[in-house]
């Protein structure tokens, strides 16, 4: 089943950071790496990630756990670009027929995998360390979020679980009429898009359904909220964001120096 709770160990030194400093580091750092197009910044930045988990208090398995529908994209993005990209510049490293790989068309896949890779780890572990009710709370207080906005995310967020729990009942009613692919490619792909077409339209129904219970709750009056929870923006939170911000900016010196820079535009 899927889980949107935090897996992170209570005590690591950035877990306990602020929702929304942890969510801002994790824009800047991200934003940052889409300026150039080279593998360089990309791995070096995924390096930077992958070692400061420990400070998140998670744990490798853990995130390869959450990570792996991430890294089976990367896998299918990586292997369609070279077999079928337009570009087949440089030195030729593989031919098979009409499948050329060349060095060019292998770095750049390379680069769009690598950038893919690293734009989206922050955010996987923002969400694996930070508990949706403290990032509603901290939205409201610290990012003057409307509260119909950061309820509604809040609410969004816990019901991620029943996605999973309804494409197994909907899986098992259709098996228990006899609706089934029987092994055959074609009939398996139909009865996926019909089960996520059936599962989109409860989605809507259940979020229309959220928003007319939040509107007669007077969640769009515009009146001032409480809540329950303080959350304190400290010096610390405003030193994560500077710093990934620094790293950011490092990952793309590195990149420069080493003579690999690619921009984005231009």
């Amino acid at each position: 089943m899927i889980s949107v709770e935090p897996v992170a160990a209570p005590g690591a030194p950035l877990a306990r950071r602020n929702p929304v400093a942890k969510l801002a580091a994790a824009l800047v750092f991200s934003f940052a790496l889409i300026a150039t197009v080279d593998p360089v910044a990309p791995a070096i930045a995924i390096a930077i990630e992958l070692a400061a988990l420990p400070l998140f208090g998670i744990r490798y398995r853990v995130l390869a756990r959450r990570a792996w529908p991430l890294l089976a994209s990367a896998a299918g993005i990586l292997i369609t670009l070279v077999l079928f990209a337009a570009d087949r510049s440089g030195r030729v490293l593989a031919e098979a027929g009409p499948v050329v790989v060349t060095s060019g068309v292998l770095l750049t896949a390379l680069g769009l995998v690598l950038r893919m890779l690293a734009v989206a780890l922050p955010g996987v572990i923002v969400f694996a360390t930070t508990d949706p009710t403290d990032l509603a709370d901290a939205l409201i207080q610290n990012a003057k979020a409307p509260a119909r906005f950061a309820i509604g995310a809040l609410a969004a967020f816990r019901l991620v679980p029943l996605l999973g729990q309804e494409w197994q009942m909907i899986s098992m009613a259709r098996r228990a009429r006899g609706v089934d692919s029987g092994g055959n490619p074609a009939a398996k792909l139909r009865l996926f898009v019909s089960t996520a077409f059936a599962l989109l339209v409860g989605a809507i129904r259940r979020g229309t359904r959220l928003a007319v219970a939040m509107d007669a709750r007077g969640f769009d009056a515009g009146t001032p909220r409480t809540v329950a929870r303080r959350q304190h923006f400290t010096t610390a939170d405003g030193l994560l964001i500077a710093g990934a911000a620094v790293l950011a900016g490092g990952a793309l010196a590195a990149s420069i120096v080493l003579g690999t820079f690619r921009p984005l535009l231009g």
